[in-house]
């Protein structure tokens, strides 16, 4: 059932001593159909939890992933080569084979106790998404948002998914306190495109619906147009930011398709099953706008390429927020505003009680 699945096969990790291809050994008949990909759950005690972070192509210092793998199974994740230091694929693993952080609310707390700590906003979402399916059961995300509420600590979100809506009770009162925004990723509107790109993740018009319920509860919310890809998705910049700020969005971003390590080849995988009359195209402009490689790894170039294509794609998404007022002063002064650190207060500890 690999239609269910964004990669199409165990791809393996670049760590691994051995190749494995598939072979009928004649006891599988042709039109038998293969059992369904199960989601399989590992609980790990982690033993850290906020990641610190130095690159110059990311707004924030401090990060926290709840979850490793993601089940929304998004052929372009560059967060996939990650698997690989697990020796697991990159491939159908990263979907299929996930790690819960069953600990991370309690590690959080010890972390922003720590004498000294210094706030910074922490993004939850960067590398996999903290509001996968699996975030039902664990409520790992919403474990961690309680920490940060509890301290008025500042935080970011980006997620594609619809049970961000269930946090709105705490987000919301953060919100009036200037101390969280979100950001929900909508790559293209194609629904179609949108099943086989990111087969677990809620629809594009769902997600729609998650910026006007976030708006409306009064969170700060933005569009990601992310990531675009050549000649498939790149033609929906426009319609992507238009339905994000009519259903209320204050702010935008963007990052063009890269594809490091073990996902360049994941990616041509799913390209030829799904549209192998672009697939060259597509992989072409892909390497123009990366020095003529799959990937360009460089500060500076990671998020939005070089060369006229990835020029000619920032213009036209400056055009369209100008033209909505997205990120700038006619939506009001929200989209712009940095969210409090000042507010800050360690975590109460051992029973402690404050004495204001």
């Amino acid at each position: 059932m690999l239609h269910l699945r964004g990669a199409r096969s165990f791809a393996p990790g670049r760590f691994e001593t051995v190749q494995r291809e598939p072979f009928n050994d004649g006891w599988t008949r042709e039109d038998e159909a293969a059992a369904p990909l199960e989601t399989q759950v590992t609980e790990e005690r982690a033993r850290s939890i906020v990641a610190r972070n130095d690159s110059p192509d990311v707004p924030f210092e401090q990060s926290i992933n709840p979850y490793r793998g993601c089940e929304h199974g998004c052929v372009y994740c560059y967060a996939r080569p990650s698997h690989a230091y697990l020796e697991l694929s990159p491939g159908l693993d990263f979907e299929t084979r996930l790690f819960a952080k069953v600990n991370a609310a309690e590690l959080l707390r010890t972390e922003l106790a720590k004498p000294g700590y210094k706030p910074s906003p922490i993004s939850l979402g960067a590398n996999t998404d903290c509001y996968q399916p699996i975030e039902r059961k664990y409520k790992i995300t919403r474990s961690i948002i309680e920490v940060l509420a509890e301290c008025e600590h500042p935080f970011t979100i980006v997620t594609k998914s619809a049970l961000v809506e269930r946090d709105l009770d705490i987000l919301g009162p953060m919100a009036r306190k200037n101390l969280v925004k979100v950001f929900v990723s909508i790559g293209s509107l194609d629904r179609v495109l949108a099943r086989k790109l990111e087969p677990r993740a809620a629809s594009p018009q769902r997600r729609v619906d998650v910026i006007r319920a976030l708006a409306g509860a009064g969170v700060p919310v933005g569009v990601m147009v992310a990531p675009i890809i050549p000649a498939l998705t790149d033609k929906s910049i426009e319609h992507s930011l238009e339905a994000g700020a009519e259903a209320g969005a204050t702010m935008a971003g963007y990052t063009l398709m890269r594809l490091p390590n073990e996902l360049k080849d994941i990616f041509k995988e799913w390209l030829a099953a799904h549209y192998p009359e672009r697939a060259a195209h597509v992989i072409s402009i892909v390497r123009q706008t990366r020095g003529g490689r799959d990937n360009d790894p460089r500060f500076g170039a990671r998020m939005t390429g070089t060369g006229e294509y990835a020029e000619l794609i920032a213009r036209r998404f400056e055009i369209a927020c100008r033209r909505l007022g997205l990120n700038g002063e006619e939506r009001g002064t929200v989209a712009r505003r940095e969210l409090d650190c000042s507010r800050f207060r360690p975590p109460l500890q051992g029973g402690q009680m404050r004495l204001l």
